[in-house]
Formats: C-alpha cells, sequence, structure tokens
C-alpha cells in the first residue's frame, strides 16, 4: 500500500509507535485498519496522542444482518473476521469516542471492498476484485474457487437475483459499518 501512495512523503511505521511528537496532527483517521493492529488500545491511544481529533472507519462483527456473501457462499470469511475484529462498543470505549455514526453502504459504491458489492454480486467473480480484499487473499484457493463457481451458476441461473430480490430496489444497506470520532 505504501508503494501505491503517490505522497512524496512517506512513513513506514506501526500503529502502536507513531513516529511523531504529541499534538502534532488537527486529526489523524484510521480506515478499516484496527482489526490489523497487534495491540489495539496502544494503537488507538497513540491516535489520541498525536491528534486532537480522531476518527475510525470499522466493522462491528456483532452486527446483523451480514453480508449474503458470508453467508451463504464463504463462512470462513466470516470466521476470519469475527475472530480479528473487534465489535465496534469496544473500539468506542477503548478510543473513547463521542460520535458512533452507522455507515450505510451505497448500492453504487465505487471503494472496491468486500460490501461495496451486496447488490453487485457478478462484481465478486472478477478476481482483480477479489485480490484487493484482503479477506480473499487470506483465504486459500482451495476455500474460495469453489464458492466463487457455485456464485458464478447462482448468478447465471437467476437464482442469486430471486434469493436477493429484496436487495436490488434498496440504494443503501446498513451491513455494520461504523465511523466513530474521538477528541476535539
Amino acid at each position: 500500500m505504501l508503494d501505491q501512495h503517490p505522497g512524496t512523503r512517506k512513513v513506514k511505521a506501526g500503529a502502536e509507535a507513531l513516529p511523531f511528537a504529541d499534538g502534532s496532527f488537527d486529526a489523524a483517521m484510521a480506515i478499516m485498519t484496527v482489526h490489523h493492529w497487534p495491540d489495539l488500545h496502544r494503537g488507538l491511544a497513540e491516535l489520541r496522542r498525536v491528534a486532537r481529533k480522531q476518527v475510525v472507519f470499522t466493522w462491528d462483527p456483532t452486527h446483523r444482518p451480514e453480508l449474503w456473501l458470508l453467508e451463504e457462499y464463504l463462512p470462513e470469511i466470516r470466521e476470519m473476521d469475527h475472530a480479528r475484529f473487534t465489535p465496534v462498543t469496544e473500539v468506542a470505549d477503548a478510543l473513547d469516542a463521542h460520535t458512533v455514526t452507522p455507515f450505510p453502504i451505497p448500492h453504487d459504491f465505487t471503494d472496491g471492498f468486500q460490501c461495496a458489492y451486496w447488490r453487485r454480486p457478478e462484481c465478486s467473480l472478477d478476481p482483480a476484485i477479489r485480490q484487493a480484499s484482503s479477506t480473499f487473499a487470506q483465504l486459500p484457493p482451495s476455500v474460495v474457487e469453489p464458492a466463487i463457481a457455485r456464485l458464478r451458476a447462482d448468478v447465471a441461473s437467476g437464482t442469486w437475483h430471486r434469493r436477493h430480490a429484496d436487495l436490488l430496489d434498496r440504494q443503501s444497506m446498513d451491513y455494520g459499518y461504523r465511523l466513530l470520532i474521538a477528541g476535539t
């Protein structure tokens, strides 16, 4: 990811030991990353140390409903995500967040994370889209390929669209993504 960043100043560091002085920034943001941190509490403390305001975008594993992809095709993703994501209430407490805002995903969301395609199952058939997802990248092909073959067959036969007809007219879905805000 660092190599993809177009900026001229790049800093490589762990969330738990940011190489910046206290109060260096007006705001610090962590987007879909806290579940990768070895020590969530230390990382959040570092955000508070280096910035007056902190914003964290994360997912709540306790939220229902879950994405159909997890329920019907790849429960292995559910198992992996439930093991590594901390419930939003715990993240909010650790961050001392004063605001927790739901982030419903629009049906035409252009950010390529997993839930962005909740109404467009054919996107999950694209290997390039799957490669951009850390969850797909961490599963072996022996798990992913049969699941994608089932999805491909369900999309081609119209089974997916019949099963999820209720989604096709929705403009957005709340799958448990939350924006947490702390500080002043």
